[in-house]
């Protein structure tokens, strides 16, 4: 019956499945970038920063606009992501600190990863970039479900070889010198000669190169264009017209992940495998517009925000032969569908429920349904709440409620909260229900940097 189930997907649209056999696992891709504006790409109307390398994923299939992510900040984005499952179920509600002698200060080993998952599927598996789920030894990626691993532990980086002065993370000082680092390839540290997003992007083409004769999974993460803002002039030079330093440093940034973008994609047309690899691209938060000049227009709101700024983020996916191109589609999604999609098709069984949805019968009409009949968020230190239902959105804290028609009002610029009680008490019957799933946080996060320095003095000694 599953069998049966796929094929069906497989050729729901015939014009889009001739030329490719139904039972073939596909290879699956994320590329996930780091404070990305939704403005900030060419398929969401971005004049200013072109993007033709990403907007090849939107123009080859789907661009998703009501895109959403698990939370409005990195790490427990990026947590929901990697699970499929809402950060809050299993405790990671904070961004984790840099403490590589803890082994809670991270993804708890509760969860599988899609690595392992996948992996139980045969395939072989990979992260480029920024990791953020634990520099503890037993959470890194190598024990995370991932046969191969290039990158760093800690939520940022400087891009700059140069800079890359500690041989090693037990180094480290502080938080932040966690962005000193040298690179590691699995458990060694290396060498890099590039700047830091060329070099990400390398590693990807290679290991599509040598592992595209069966089926792979690989998580793209970069951390452009996340602070610090550090750019070469190969790409600087590209946007003379821009006079803000910030901006132009960010555009730049920007630029840079789009040449891997695009030399990606040539690498799997060239390798003839381009129509059985599902490609995903988003951000994984929106941009933090103060720090690096990212642009949320026409959203309200920035990252941390609950607001449509901060969760709101360019998303869009190919998969040449199933899922049709230049498609758009504007029922609430969120990136917790992604390891769900995957795993579907990779017809193989995760250990935890899932919190997402298979995306392809919706992409291909089999399904003519919402994938969600609601998307939920939580910020834990801050006691605040938002629900996203078909036509409503609503944030609600201690001291304010906003409820928006949010098809008609993508700007959250009216709130409805005072004219439309029985709304908010049905959406507030619904969070109060999500409530009883979640849990409180299992570690301690960035904001508690001190605090946590000094419950744990010998935080960075050998």
């Amino acid at each position: 019956m599953k069998n049966l189930a796929l094929l069906f997907v497989f050729l729901a649209s015939s014009a889009f499945a001739q030329n490719r056999s139904a039972f073939d696992k596909p290879n699956v891709i994320i590329i996930l970038t780091d404070d990305q504006g939704y403005a900030d790409v060419g398929f969401n109307g971005s004049t200013e920063i072109p993007t033709p390398g990403i907007d090849r994923i939107a123009k080859n299939g789907v661009v998703f606009t009501s895109g959403y992510v698990s939370y409005a900040v990195c790490g427990p984005s990026r947590a929901g992501l990697l699970t499929g499952r809402y950060q809050d179920k299993f405790g990671f509600s904070k961004n984790p600190l840099l403490a590589p002698k803890d082994p809670l200060m991270g993804l708890p080993l509760s969860e599988e990863t899609m690595g392992d998952v996948m992996k139980k599927a045969g395939y072989t598996t990979a992260v480029i970039g920024k990791w953020h789920m634990g520099a503890h030894p037993t959470l890194r990626p190598n024990e995370r479900g991932f046969d191969e691993f290039y990158g760093f532990l800690s939520g940022g980086h400087d891009y700059f070889p140069e800079n890359l002065v500690l041989e090693d993370i037990d180094q480290a000082k502080t938080q932040y010198d966690g962005y000193k680092t040298k690179l590691l390839r699995n458990t060694e540290r290396v060498e890099e000669t590039e700047y830091l997003t060329d070099a990400f992007s390398r590693e990807a083409i290679d290991f599509v190169q040598r592992n595209h004769k069966a089926p792979f999974f690989m998580y793209l993460a970069y951390n452009a264009p996340h602070a610090p803002m550090q750019a070469t002039e190969k790409y600087l030079s590209r946007f003379p017209n821009i006079k803000d330093n910030k901006r132009k440093t960010y555009a730049a940034m920007v630029s840079a992940v789009d040449d891997g973008v695009d030399a990606l994609l040539n690498k799997l047309e060239e390798l003839g495998i381009d129509d059985n690899t599902l490609v995903f691209f988003l951000s994984d938060n929106g941009g933090p517009t103060s720090a690096n000049a990212s642009d949320n227009s026409p959203l309200r709101g920035f990252k941390g925000d609950f607001f449509e700024g901060g969760i709101r983020v360019p998303f869009a996916m190919q998969w040449k032969g199933v899922v049709p191109s230049g498609k758009s589609y504007d029922h609430p999604v969120i990136s917790l569908d992604i390891f769900s999609t995957a795993v579907a098709l990779a017809e193989v069984a995760p250990k935890n429920e899932l919190d997402g949805v298979n995306l392809i019968p919706f992409l291909t009409g089999e399904n003519s349904g919402l994938p969600h009949q609601e998307l939920y968020w939580r910020n834990y230190a801050a006691n605040r709440f938002a629900i996203r239902i078909a036509d409503s959105k609503q944030i609600s804290d201690s001291e304010n409620i906003y409820l928006f028609d949010i098809q008609k009002d993508i700007s959250e610029s009216v709130n409805l909260y005072s004219t439309q009680t029985e709304r908010v008490s049905r959406l507030n019957h619904l969070v109060e229900k999500w409530k009883k799933s979640i849990m409180d946080p299992v570690f301690m996060g960035l904001l508690e940097d001190k605090e946590y320095s000094k419950l744990h003095p010998d935080r960075f000694n050998k």
